[in-house]
């Protein structure tokens, strides 16, 4: 066989094993239950599990997932919890300060894999300050650093219960031309946005609009060449689905479906998406079995606008890893084949994907 016929049947058995990897990670199967689209592999105190401890327990059950850090790091103050050392941001009155090394360490776990390996991951941005005009220069130089490596930003927060107040300097708003900025970018390069924003203050007495949702509806309308993905739906440990709206019984208030859904009808937002990630959303769908059915019908009927995370934190071991996900069986068990297919695979596969096309088109035509 002369030299061509060799490379043409190197070049066809590569192109075979590309083709049967993806077959397996990047379609639906019955073997794979989801791909992640919300994972912290560290915590508040940038410590957690190593990302080949990650892939074991994502085994044959998780194609793909999302791959970032916290951008806040929990001050150990000796003044305040004297030798207990927090590793939570409810464990200690001290601030919470940014803490950029976070992307270099994401980027340096994941360039310890892999091509095979590197593929099942979407590394994300985090490590910049939202409330900094010069937050943007920082996952400019990420990306220069690091090139090949982030398909997006986030999660980040802006208005977040109990962590904004607690944020040394500049409190993060809505309204800060610095998210602006980094939302351009992001849209200018192609990266994915995972925007964590409660819809409403903690503990918010009943009224007829949550406090957030005007401005988060402006910022959103201000980028529509910038995919984003709204964190938890807005929702958060206190704060509630049945805080706004007047509905006596809690579980049976449709007022958060309702906002959502008239953001996912809006024409100017269709650049905009949900994820379900995080428990302690998930508490709020299977409180009953009438808010079950109430997102089951909003996922139903907008099917291409949802992804599933676990939103799950360093987790030491499969129970903790898949305990989000199984929460969410009430909801598995309502949705179409469809839409459940959609939620959990292939809304994650088509958003990442096109994310990861685009950086790297980025990055060819503007770094050296």
């Amino acid at each position: 066989m002369n030299g061509k016929g060799k490379d043409r049947r190197l070049l066809l058995a590569v192109i075979f094993c590309s083709l049967q990897f993806w077959s397996a990670y990047a379609q639906p199967n019955k073997q794979i239950l989801f791909n992640d689209s919300h994972f912290h592999l560290t915590n508040f105190i940038q410590e957690g599990i190593t990302i080949e401890r990650y892939l074991q327990l994502m085994g044959d059950n998780v194609g793909r997932s999302t791959l970032f850090g916290i951008p806040l790091q929990q001050q150990w103050s000796y003044q305040n919890s004297g030798s207990y050392g927090p590793s939570y941001y409810l464990q200690s009155d001290a601030p919470l300060y940014y803490y950029s090394f976070t992307d270099a360490w994401i980027a340096t776990q994941y360039s310890h894999l892999k091509p095979e390996q590197q593929a099942r991951f979407d590394p994300m941005i985090t490590g910049f300050n939202p409330a900094d005009m010069y937050g943007w220069k920082h996952i400019q130089r990420v990306l220069q650093t690091f090139p090949g490596v982030f398909t997006g930003i986030g999660e980040f927060s802006i208005h977040k219960e109990f962590v904004s107040a607690k944020v040394a300097g500049e409190v993060a708003s809505l309204t800060n031309p610095a998210l602006d900025s980094i939302l351009d970018f992001a849209g200018k390069v192609g990266l994915l946005v995972i925007l964590h924003n409660d819809i409403d203050v903690p503990f918010a007495k009943a009224k007829s609009e949550p406090v957030y949702l005007t401005q988060v509806k402006e910022l959103l309308r201000r980028h529509p060449k910038t995919t984003i993905i709204w964190a938890h739906t807005g929702l958060g440990r206190v704060v509630s689905p049945a805080t706004y709206g007047g509905s006596a019984v809690p579980e049976r208030s449709t007022a958060h479906i309702d906002i959502v859904e008239q953001i996912l009808s809006d024409p100017t937002l269709q650049h905009v998406y949900f994820d379900i990630s995080w428990d302690e959303v998930a508490k709020y769908v299977v409180s009953s079995p009438q808010a079950t059915q109430n997102t089951a019908g909003l996922l139903n009927r907008f099917p291409d606008r949802f992804l599933f995370g676990t939103d799950v934190v360093a987790p030491p071991d499969e129970k903790s890893y898949y305990s989000v996900y199984e929460m969410y069986a009430p909801l598995w068990n309502l949705l179409d084949r469809e839409t459940s297919e959609k939620v959990r695979l292939r809304n994650y596969i088509r958003l990442f994907d096109d994310a990861r096309h685009k950086v790297r088109q980025w990055e060819k035509l503007h770094l050296k």
